[in-house]
């Protein structure tokens, strides 16, 4: 399985029984970390190496904060690349990972136009409240801590006032309302929040 942007890739990869991927972060149409956010919000277990010429800790703490098991920087040997490969593979499930809820539902995230989809409606998301949807997605049922969603949604290091979380939180509400998916973001007091 090859492809050149994120679309294709998200388009492709259901059902090609692909066990792991080697992704840059530099897509012509999406960042490789939106893509990989949108695969996880799938509930792709797909092992996932980055490889990518940016190097800088905050570009390879975002990479692991939206999903990546791997990350390798350019210039690198080919040994240790088949060698990371190996290791992911030896974790990686092999098996079809059953649709999600959201996929059920038919919501799409779209990484490339930082977007949400839903029987022919879309809504225009910002990077943030991309990154922020698809955390929530991939855990949801489960309450995600705002530690979580503060490292998902922002550059390491970032100061994220719990205000501000909340704001954006307020926005994706009213968004996911309009787009009329049935999906419920609710607040866990002093915790974090949910999606349903």
């Amino acid at each position: 399985l090859v492809a050149a942007t994120g679309r294709d890739l998200l388009a492709k990869i259901d059902g090609s029984g692909a066990a792991l991927l080697v992704a840059d972060i530099g897509l012509p149409d999406a960042d490789g970390r939106d893509v990989v956010a949108a695969l996880r919000a799938r509930g792709s277990t797909v092992g996932v190496l980055m490889l990518t010429a940016r190097e800088r800790l905050v570009d390879r703490l975002a990479g692991f904060h939206a999903g990546v098991d791997d990350y390798l920087p350019k210039p690198f040997a080919f040994a240790e690349l088949v060698v990371r490969l190996e290791a992911l593979a030896r974790r990686a499930s092999t098996t079809p990972v059953a649709a999600t809820e959201a996929d059920d539902a038919g919501v799409q995230l779209d990484p490339g136009q930082h977007a949400a989809r839903f029987e022919g409606r879309t809504i225009p998301l910002t990077p943030t409240e991309f990154r922020l949807l698809a955390r929530l997605v991939t855990d949801r049922g489960r309450v995600v801590r705002r530690q979580a969603l503060v490292a998902a949604a922002w550059p390491d290091g970032a100061m994220v006032h719990d205000n501000t979380l909340d704001a954006y939180v307020a926005r994706l509400r009213r968004k996911l309302a309009e787009l009329g998916a049935g999906m419920e973001l609710s607040t866990a007091r002093g915790v974090g929040y949910r999606i349903d």
